[in-house]
């Protein structure tokens, strides 16, 4: 029903763990969910959900996704051994990017995430020319070398007629686990700032938590571990604002 995107201007600032966990809370609240890992070269689903399972084709040659906590998931790093690179030209990362969006079972779903890869180049344009997006979400950190590259890509999904759903600042602060006091590492207001500038809502500020990190290299979202945590919360936060911009009904 609804295809939204997960994006950012620049590299390492957190962008897939923000679509699967972001994909899990929105599971979490009753909707059938897939989500696409569409970072070709960088594809980091796979290790997130801790699956090492091969998809299977079906006999008409469309891909069955892998099922991981509920959701229907697509990666290249399903496709390739974990040290392998995908070393490939433009037009094939365009074929693959094509092929996960209309090859892939992915049955009755109410959302489908795409977790983009940084930038604004061949597979942003590919997905724009293939799928009808009901909007994107653009990842930040707080720093100004983060938000510069969050602004370019805000303007890319402007210049191609997709609606900026809003801004999702990672990263955000950091609190002490033994006192509670709040550190802003990167800074402070960046997002805030940013998403005032580009006319859109700051969706969500993800604290710095090292069981997120942990959560995320032992192949299970934090938003699944520990439904509790402050990280959680917020992304429950984030999908319950998402579903009243992207109703079902």
């Amino acid at each position: 029903k609804h295809v939204f995107a997960v994006a950012s201007g620049k590299g390492g600032v957190g962008k897939s763990t923000v679509a699967a966990n972001l994909a899990v809370a929105l599971q979490q609240s009753g909707a059938a969910v897939g989500l696409c890992d569409c970072d070709i070269y960088g594809p980091s689903i796979s290790l997130m959900f801790g699956s090492r399972e091969r998809p299977m084709a079906t006999e008409d040659n469309h891909i069955i996704p892998i099922e991981q906590y509920g959701l229907r998931l697509m990666s290249m790093g399903f496709l390739l051994d974990d040290a392998a690179p995908a070393i490939l030209r433009g037009p094939m990362v365009t074929r693959y990017t094509q092929q996960f969006l209309r090859q892939v079972e992915w049955g009755e779903l109410d959302y489908l995430v795409l977790d983009l890869p940084p930038g604004t180049g061949d597979i942003q344009l590919t997905i724009v020319q293939t799928v009808a997006l009901s909007g994107a979400i653009i990842v930040t950190t707080p720093q100004e070398v983060a938000l510069i590259d969050a602004r370019k890509a805000s303007a890319m999904f402007e210049k191609v007629n997709v609606p900026v759903l809003g801004l999702i600042e990672n990263m955000s602060y950091f609190l002490s686990p033994s006192d509670g006091v709040r550190y802003d590492i990167f800074g402070s207001g960046g997002g805030e700032r940013e998403a005032k500038r580009i006319r859109v809502p700051l969706l969500g500020q993800i604290p710095i938590d090292i069981a997120t990190r942990e959560a995320g290299d032992r192949g299970m979202p934090v938003t699944a571990e520990s439904k509790e945590s402050p990280v959680s919360l917020e992304f429950v936060h984030v999908a319950q604002r998402l579903r009243e911009m992207l109703p079902l009904t």
